[in-house]
């Protein structure tokens, strides 16, 4: 927890039954480092094996061979060749190579992290300003059965001295910094403030949380919710989708979040399922409002695909128990008509519409698969 994001909250007689005091964790603010006023860098490796390793790449690279307490002293005219350094070390070896810097005489061992997060660090020092100047482009999610649009799922991109980040980027940054917890809070707040109001009669808005981050529901979704009632949403009306590239928290810990988001109204989505972690004991144990099918499953689809019978049986395990299905990555209008066939609920693609700034409806090409229908 950084001193500068500290403050003492209201916890709402919503969540709890009666107001409570308490002091917020960082997932309430974006706190990144400073990375530009650095001076130096301490770098060791936690083996003689590597740490003669890195002796030798520092010397090949021009860099000081300073030492100060066993560790080699890189100043900051030697930053941008870390990379590069870094790139010498197998991916089994880089977290074993550690870095932390120096404030004047002091070293700053709070902020002790591998060479390889640092890098991360270094190399992105547009992460602050990108906080500043969220947006989001809003992708539609359409119905199979009349293919209205059923909603829009918010995407977050950063603009950035006229650089445009996307999603990865941006998650990869905010790891690399230490700020996964406050930078997945602070875009969910911007996608419900932007996004929400540009909404038509009725339809959802899609919005992605990484579960890794959130250690308590009750403390860490209470500024996401003061977000919803303040552009006066109607909590039915919104959708918040698991998104983890690596391992969900436990299982215990994921049911609790989820239902503290149904506890206010509002829905719940699993993704990638077929792939990754979405497995179909999450399923069952979760039951989520919606499950959407991973796009390896979906891309290039046709008649003859051996997935046909695996898409068939993860489309009707979902409605057995419940739940109901996107079809992801549909580009084409053959994979539209396969997962129509096969009974998916909902499709999203480039086909029906690619990600825009602004609430752009289904695509022209899309629109003649339901006329005459």
């Amino acid at each position: 927890m950084t001193a500068s994001a500290v403050t003492t909250l209201q916890l709402p007689a919503s969540a709890t039954g009666h107001a409570t005091g308490f002091t917020t964790c960082d997932c309430h603010a974006v706190v990144p480092l400073d990375v530009t006023r650095l001076e130096a860098l301490s770098v060791h490796a936690s083996s003689r094996h590597l740490h003669r390793k890195l002796a030798l790449l520092l010397a090949a690279h021009g860099l000081p061979l300073e030492v100060r307490d066993d560790a080699f002293v890189v100043p900051a005219r030697g930053f941008d060749l870390l990379s590069e350094v870094l790139a010498a070390f197998s991916r089994t070896e880089r977290p074993d190579v550690l870095a932390a810097p120096w404030a004047g005489e002091r070293l700053e061992t709070w902020h002790l992290a591998s060479l390889e997060q640092w890098v991360g660090r270094l190399t992105s020092g547009w992460f602050a300003g990108a906080c500043q100047h969220l947006r989001f482009h809003l992708q539609p999610i359409v119905e199979m059965r009349g293919g209205g649009v059923y909603g829009y799922e918010a995407l977050v991109r950063a603009e950035v001295e006229g650089r445009l980040f996307g999603a990865g980027p941006l998650l990869q940054a905010a790891a690399a910094h230490g700020q996964s917890r406050g930078f997945d809070a602070h875009a969910r707040r911007g996608a419900i403030r932007q996004a929400y109001p540009q909404l038509g009669a009725g339809q959802v808005l899609f919005i992605n949380f990484a579960p890794g981050v959130v250690y308590n529901p009750d403390i860490c979704l209470l500024t996401t919710f003061d977000a919803c009632r303040e552009v006066g949403a109607d909590f039915s009306r919104l959708l918040f989708e698991v998104t983890e590239s690596e391992a969900f928290p436990d299982l215990r810990l994921l049911k609790s979040i989820l239902e503290r988001y149904r506890a206010e109204g509002a829905q719940v989505a699993l993704d990638d399922l077929g792939a990754g972690h979405t497995g179909l004991s999450y399923l069952s144990e979760l039951r989520p409002d919606i499950v959407k099918l991973d796009r390896d499953l979906i891309r290039g689809l046709h008649g003859a695909d051996p997935r046909v019978p695996l898409v068939t049986a993860l489309v009707r395990f979902a409605h057995d128990l419940g739940i109901r299905v996107v079809a992801e990555g549909i580009e084409t209008a053959e994979e539209l008509g396969m997962v129509r066939e096969l009974g998916a609920d909902y499709a999203q693609g480039y086909f029906l519409g690619r990600p825009a700034p602004e609430v752009a409806g289904l695509s022209p090409q899309a629109a003649p698969f339901w006329s005459g229908r």
